[in-house]
């Protein structure tokens, strides 16, 4: 892509440059010449009249005048023969045989010839050709530059898209990727991005109906493994219990197969996000803190304003949150909120307390491992970030003062809500069936 742009814009420029500056330097080369031309025929009529007038009068023209006038200031060098009946005077510069000579008679008999240097006209000419050609090579070259750097400007972001669809077919969520100002590729971007909305709100939905379907069939064949142990025991026939035992051995089997095909579906999903309530956790978690803050003084409050489903794996966020909690509780001071709200298409989480902060030598390496400061291990918050990537989200710290920690995931589309998909009463329940007579 980049090497095709390079020559598009190169091809372009070089067509370009060339169709307007030739036909420019010939055009130039060819108005100084006619002008040049036109100035020594004014030129050599105004020498004419002063001659003329001169003659008129009486009065001897010398070779000294005429070498006034050919060298007069803001003119070029010239050359000025007037011949006379028996007679020619010249005077002015020695120019040499290539000239250009334009003559005007006065009166009878006498001429007036002007001449200049033809090799100094055609130098300048050879001159204005030589500039123009280096503002062609000038042309030239910062067109090429601008190609280069467009070329970058358009094979980067295609990279970062190439990027984002790998990010997507190795099980993210959402792939991440900056908007690059370009609109045709961010439109790829978005529709991308929507894509992987659509495929998260599938996979959500099918492993939601692999969990139900899972639950409700383990149900009734436990059941039904108890009621044939039940016959097995209690019959002293033995075909009966014959005939109960290899009904046992098929329900395992059975067992085994929707185990299986449970496991199947969850690998072939691609990861091990799907759509979970905030509300549930957060729930749990308070459960989980709420004493501990209560035994030293401090309160602990949940805050569900987005009110969205979003895509994680619950053991995953739940751990986060936990190891964010506790975080503030070890080091932080005052009352812990724990917040939640919709930004564009994602949820973010806020983890907040009104403590003195994370000391300014740790800012930047709160995130590694074995980097703490109340004596733990350091690798609480290096495996939240891990966890949080892995189903495509972002934790940061997004202020230091108090510390304020911001856990970012991606949101189902209401659209893809599992519960609009699988409504309830979309499972059939297995019910008890009629004995046989």
């Amino acid at each position: 892509m980049r090497r095709r742009a390079i020559h598009m814009t190169t091809v372009a420029v070089a067509v370009a440059v060339l169709l307007l500056g030739l036909p420019g330097i010939v055009l130039g080369s060819s108005l100084i010449w006619h002008n040049a031309e036109r100035a020594l025929e004014r030129r050599t009529a105004n020498i004419a009249s002063v001659v003329e007038h001169r003659i008129e009068n009486g009065d001897a023209v010398t070779a000294k005048e005429l070498s006034s006038y050919a060298l007069a200031e803001g003119q070029p060098r010239a050359r000025i023969t007037l011949s006379i009946p028996y007679e020619t005077i010249q005077g002015g510069a020695d120019l040499g045989r290539s000239t250009l000579a334009r003559s005007a008679a006065v009166g009878r008999d006498v001429t007036v010839t002007v001449e200049i240097s033809r090799r100094e006209l055609e130098g300048f000419i050879f001159l204005f050709a030589g500039v123009g050609v280096g503002a062609i090579i000038f042309s030239f070259a910062v067109g090429v530059m601008i190609a280069l750097r467009q070329s970058r400007r358009l094979s980067a972001p295609l990279i970062y898209l190439a990027a984002a669809a790998e990010q997507l077919g190795a099980g993210q969520t959402r792939p991440q990727m900056k908007p690059s100002g370009i609109e045709e590729i961010d439109l790829v971007y978005e529709e991308l991005v929507r894509t992987a909305d659509r495929m998260a709100g599938r996979i959500s939905a099918e492993r939601q109906f692999a969990a139900d379907a899972s639950h409700q069939l383990r149900t009734p064949l436990a059941a039904l493994s108890m009621r044939i142990e039940e016959i097995q025991y209690l019959s002293e026939d033995s075909q009966v219990q014959e005939e109960a035992g290899k009904c046992l051995e098929q329900v395992e089997r059975l067992t085994e197969v929707v185990q299986d095909l449970l496991a199947n579906s969850r690998q072939a999903a691609g990861g091990s996000t799907e759509a979970v309530l905030l509300g549930s956790i957060f729930a749990q978690q308070e459960d989980e803190w709420l004493k501990s803050f209560q035994r030293c003084g401090r309160n602990l409050e949940f805050s569900d304003e987005a009110g969205l489903a979003i895509l994680a794996n619950p053991g995953s966020l739940s751990q986060i949150i936990a190891t964010l909690v506790e975080n503030s509780l070890k080091y932080g001071d005052g009352t812990t909120s724990v917040s939640s709200r919709k930004v564009g298409r994602g949820v973010v989480i806020e983890v907040r307390d009104e403590g003195e902060g994370v000391a300014e030598d740790l800012v930047e390496a709160i995130f590694r491992k074995g980097v703490s400061t109340g004596g733990s291990t350091g690798i609480g918050l290096p495996l939240a970030r891990q966890l949080a990537e892995k189903d495509g989200g972002r934790l940061e710290l997004t202020q230091v003062r108090p510390a304020v920690f911001s856990l970012t995931l991606s949101a189902l589309p209401q659209s893809l809500d599992p519960t609009r998909i699988l409504p309830s009463g979309s499972i059939i329940t297995m019910g008890s069936r009629r004995r046989r007579r």
